[in-house]
């Protein structure tokens, strides 16, 4: 996992300047000091500390998005441990699958209906 990297005093100024006091996620309009500088691309996934990679965000909307950010996180972590081969997957290869054994008897044909007797047929 990589080291998260805060963005400069400066790189934040910017993107504060750029939201001009407005959630850049839902358009809440920001008191100053409430708003939060977020990646948009975490550093964990190879985002970077620049300003094209940062918004300003309220609080709800930060907290939504951390939230989907650590499931992304989490998800490359576990294929990144499967692919390296330290977790064995759960279920068989799909290449390895086991032949059905072949039906040893065949039944024969059925009737798709049976006739019905007519009605000279039935009063005899």
């Amino acid at each position: 996992m990589s080291k998260r990297i805060e963005f400069s005093r400066k790189d934040k100024a910017k993107i504060i300047a750029r939201a001009n006091g407005e959630c850049e996620k839902c358009s809440a309009m920001l008191k100053t000091g409430e708003g939060e500088v977020d990646h948009i691309l975490p550093c964990a996934l190879g985002g970077e500390a620049k300003v094209a990679n940062g918004r300003l965000l309220c609080r709800v909307c930060h907290v939504e998005k951390t939230a989907g950010d650590i499931k992304a996180i989490r998800k490359s972590d576990r294929q990144r441990d499967k692919a390296n081969g330290a977790i064995r997957p759960k279920s068989a290869l799909a290449g390895r699958k086991r032949p059905k054994p072949a039906l040893t008897k065949t039944l024969p044909p059925r009737a798709m209906f049976v006739p019905v007797a007519t009605t000279s047929e039935a009063r005899k």
